[in-house]
């Protein structure tokens, strides 16, 4: 009997301490329950929107499907500057490409239609580091980022262009963009793609290539006169032949003056001088003699001399003439075509007799001191980029390339 009570006593307490453990048990899963419906964030419906609920749906949270995909790979180096550059979506659409130089310069490029990659519209430039930031959504609207870094090629060969005008100038209606390149280029299209001449007020420029290192850019017809003249030189990093690459990057702009055309008749022995339409002076001259006659066709005033020397040997005419203080010479033409002031042949050749080497010679005295001079004046109110036109001389005309004188090909031959 004595034991009994002792017994009863620990089943009791057994019993007591199992109940416990229930009740313990039945918090605990009520604990949990808060806490899943809190995660939850209430009733049964938004448990389906966010977790595996009673439709078993999506996670709004979950990952994007969509792949963004960036070439080349986050820290390439000596990356060629065009056709290496590419950004692609899969499971998803591309909504934002942003690349730039570590300058912050944008990086023009083109989106496909479907918006499954992006290009850059243009080639990129040499020993240049650039960042791209991508992003594309999927069908259900969540974004995928990618972000990268790349080094372009450090080119071992390079090339330039010398170019005229000159930055700043102000020339003639006649005065074409001329770009003569240090190195041959094999890959044309590349070259011209990178280079940009706009106008103001708006006109259609097209560039012409004269052998494999000279790109010319006119307008079909002269100039207007007070025409402003963009040229956007994009070279760095072209590949104009197989490992030479460009290193320009520069914007020049000129102005166009007021519109000035001279005439010369050849056969007349005379010379109209046109400003904006109307006849400002007539000058007697002298061109080329029968056995050297002066080209035909317009030419384009591209050097202007004070003083200068003329030597016939450098023309292909021996020791006929040696000339060291030619007076108000401006050329015409590679070969040596000149308009200038003469003061070796008597007052009454001009205007009557042709006894040139192929130049047009115009009475001046010798220092070119006497501004009453027709070749003085004539040179006084020229400019760089002023047309002269010969005709009427037993000549050919002149080859376009000889000077700058492209105005001599039609506007379909120039831009075929």
């Amino acid at each position: 009997m004595n034991g009994q009570p002792i017994s009863g006593a620990s089943a009791g307490a057994g019993r007591g301490r199992v109940r416990g453990g229930v009740r313990l048990r039945a918090l605990a899963a009520g604990a949990m329950l808060l806490l899943v419906t809190a995660c939850g964030g209430g009733d049964g419906d938004d448990a389906g929107k966010s977790g595996q609920g009673k439709g078993g749906g999506q996670v709004e949270n979950s990952a994007s499907q969509a792949v963004v995909t960036v070439l080349p790979k986050d820290g390439a180096n000596d990356v060629a500057t065009s056709g290496a550059l590419k950004v692609t979506a899969e499971k998803g659409k591309l909504t934002t490409v942003e690349v730039a130089d570590s300058k912050g310069t944008p990086v023009e490029g083109k989106l496909a239609a479907d918006g499954s990659s992006w290009e850059p519209a243009r080639h990129l430039a040499a020993a240049t580091q650039y960042k791209v930031h991508a992003i594309a959504k999927d069908a259900e609207g969540r974004e995928s980022a990618k972000d990268t870094t790349f080094t372009t090629l450090v080119p071992k060969n390079t090339f330039v262009g010398h170019y005229t005008p000159e930055d700043g100038s102000t020339v003639g209606v006649g005065m074409p963009v001329s770009i003569n390149f240090t190195r041959g280029i094999t890959n044309p299209d590349a070259v011209e793609n990178a280079i940009k001449v706009t106008a103001e007020p708006n006109v259609e420029v097209q560039g012409h290539w004269f052998g494999n290192d000279r790109l010319d850019f006119r307008p079909k017809d002269y100039w207007a006169a007070g025409t402003k003249v963009t040229v956007e030189l994009n070279l760095d990093g072209v590949e104009g032949r197989p490992g030479v690459y460009g290193k320009q990057k520069k914007t020049v702009k000129f102005t166009i003056g007021r519109a000035q055309v001279a005439t010369v008749d050849a056969s007349s022995k005379t010379m109209k001088v046109r400003r904006d339409g109307k006849v400002i002076r007539t000058i007697p001259i002298t061109a080329g003699a029968p056995s050297t006659t002066t080209y035909n066709g317009q030419m384009v005033i591209s050097e202007k001399y004070k003083v200068t020397r003329m030597n016939g040997a450098t023309v292909g005419f021996g020791g006929e003439y040696d000339i060291k203080d030619v007076p108000h010479a401006m050329r015409l033409s590679t070969s040596g075509t000149f308009v200038h002031g003469n003061y070796w042949a008597s007052a009454g050749t001009f205007g009557s007799s042709n006894v040139s080497h192929g130049c047009v010679g115009l009475r001046d005295a010798r220092g070119a001191g006497d501004g009453s001079t027709p070749a003085a004046w004539f040179y006084n109110n020229s400019i760089i980029g002023d047309v002269v036109v010969v005709k009427n001389s037993k000549d050919k005309q002149i080859q376009p390339d000889n000077g700058l004188n492209g105005w001599n090909m039609s506007w379909e031959e120039w831009t075929k």
